[in-house]
């Protein structure tokens, strides 16, 4: 019985580490992250239908057809039984079935670019991923920041989403939906915070050297005190012109958050367009091979 015990101890401290990492996606605070964490839990419940009576069959088979039970029946030529057919495979088909289903309903239903339904105004952002770090415009209050997000709770927000230099993933676990940014092109992604709080937010693609450090944090504060937080950015910081935007363009790591007063009009879109230059790529630090003539 101690044996037993410690191995379902051990189960229960491997299944808590790993849901640690899940914490974030676990604990959604908007509609997205919410609707997120049901699809998960709902298709953990249709695998766990198989997975469980499978687990309890094996051990019962085990158990039964030990080598001390007299009462079991050895059948060695035992070949085929059509009802055992039918469950092994109308069980694993009609799951396969449901997920599918599932899959099929959630993908449109969360479709990123998918406005969510509200009756009032969304607050527009427009998100460049650099290397190293995020750059957050807001283009209808003419401010920016570097490394942190700052929404009003309970308004609808629309980001759209480009890359300066190399693909990227734009990710917050507590608000829901993961998506890539890419240079030249725009993604776009609804989101919401139902309530106020700090969230981490990551870059979840590997892009070099400042990868771990590559992270922001969303600031979700009532409407009147992001209304306040943009009254002070206005009152602070450079501008975003041409010559600030350049000087973002270039690698750097561990980036602390601070804001542009204002920005110049347009800016987003040169980008996309790359009317402004895109910024380099990580660089290697290994030596570069010399390519030599074979010899005659």
């Amino acid at each position: 019985m101690s044996g037993i015990r410690s191995i379902a101890l051990l189960t229960v401290l491997t299944a808590t580490a790993l849901l640690a990492g899940c914490s974030g996606i676990l604990e959604p605070a908007g509609p997205i992250g919410v609707a997120v964490r049901t699809l998960l839990l709902n298709s953990l419940t249709l695998m766990l239908v198989i997975v469980v009576p499978t687990i309890l069959m094996t051990l019962w088979v085990a158990w039964w057809y030990r080598a001390g039970n007299t009462r079991a029946r050895y059948r060695p030529h035992w070949a085929y039984s059509g009802r055992l057919e039918l469950i092994i495979w109308s069980i694993p088909s009609l799951v396969v079935l449901f997920l599918g289903g599932v899959a099929w309903l959630s993908s449109h239903e969360l479709d990123p670019a998918e406005p969510l339904p509200t009756q009032g105004e969304t607050l527009d952002i427009e998100v460049v991923s650099l290397v190293w770090k995020w750059l957050f415009i807001y283009p209808r209050q003419r401010v920016a920041s570097v490394n942190r997000l700052v929404i009003p709770t309970g308004k609808p927000l629309h980001l759209r989403i480009t890359s300066a230099s190399v693909l990227n993933a734009f990710f917050v676990p507590r608000l829901g939906s993961m998506i890539y940014s890419m240079n030249g092109m725009v993604t776009q992604l609804y989101l919401q915070a139902d309530m106020p709080g700090i969230f981490p937010g990551l870059s979840s693609h590997f892009s070099g050297a400042g990868f771990s450090g590559m992270s922001f944090e969303v600031y979700a504060l009532t409407p009147e005190q992001f209304d306040g937080w943009v009254d002070r950015a206005r009152g602070s910081g450079p501008v975003l012109d041409d010559a600030a935007y350049r000087a973002l363009l270039l690698p750097s790591q561990d980036n602390l958050p601070y804001t542009y007063r204002s920005i110049r009009d347009g800016l987003f879109d040169d980008i996309v367009r790359r009317v402004l230059p895109p910024g380099e790529g990580p660089q290697t630090t290994a030596p570069r091979l010399a390519l030599t003539e074979p010899a005659k």
